[in-house]
């Protein structure tokens, strides 16, 4: 009976704490790069739970039943027990590798020379250098001929190509408000791809300590429709859009 009851405590729990999870899945997102990461989080919290539970539950009731127990024996091999959880631990792992390799390989999160490629021979796509120089962005529109600082300006709605790259020392270019971030180095280009479907000003941050400017090396991402975009091209030291 304690059994029974205990098993009913966890599978309520389990379910009165995936009930917080659900709202998380189903909200609103400002990137596709950030709806994948974030959807990638709850399926990981909604695995974790369940497990979290058995394990403190077994914890707690071993704990209980045995409180009182002045003369303990040595536990006794179990093989169904012990190819029960090694099993389980497998397909555990299994699934966390199948849904995090299913995120981390889409070009939206982790893309590659040959995506952003891919990228710029598709019509519309904005490409934008963020080129992290000490303490400051400079963005470079290759296709517009350009350059602006510390605030970059994209359509919403629209593919865009960020490449990453910088001057001088390792910076970090980090837009946490729609799930980008990629590393800048001399020399090299990164790739960010995205498609940022709503409008609004987002922080950019270094997030690679850089010197002693490195906290004041701070950017926005301005978010705009497509008529303003097109207008703030026209005059690019506007940056009221």
């Amino acid at each position: 009976m304690r059994g029974k009851r205990l098993a009913v405590v966890l599978v309520a729990a389990v379910g009165f704490l995936v009930a917080f999870v659900d709202p998380v899945a189903a909200a609103q997102y400002d990137s596709v790069t950030e709806q994948l990461i974030q959807d990638l989080d709850s399926k990981l919290l909604a695995a974790a739970l369940p497990i979290t539970l058995l394990v403190e539950g077994i914890l707690v009731y071993t704990v209980w039943k045995f409180r009182k127990n002045e003369e303990p024996q040595p536990t006794k091999e179990n093989r169904r027990l012990e190819i029960t959880w090694t099993v389980a631990t497998a397909v555990v792992l299994l699934f966390v590798g199948v849904a995090a390799y299913g995120v981390m390989a889409h070009p939206t999160v982790t893309a590659t020379q040959d995506d952003a490629q891919r990228v710029m021979g598709q019509e519309d796509t904005v490409v934008v250098d963020a080129v992290g120089i000490q303490w400051y962005w400079q963005f470079e529109y290759p296709e517009e001929n350009v350059t602006v600082r510390n605030t970059m300006v994209v359509p919403e709605d629209t593919k865009l190509l960020i490449r990453t790259e910088a001057e001088n020392v390792i910076h970090a270019f980090h837009a946490p408000g729609v799930g980008l971030k990629a590393d800048a180095f001399p020399g090299q280009k990164n790739y960010i791809i995205t498609n940022i479907t709503e409008k609004g000003t987002y922080q950019i941050y270094c997030a690679e300590f850089c010197g002693a400017g490195h906290s004041q090396m701070l950017a926005k991402l301005e978010v705009v429709e497509e008529q303003k975009y097109q207008e703030w091209k026209e005059d690019p030291q506007n940056v009221s859009v």
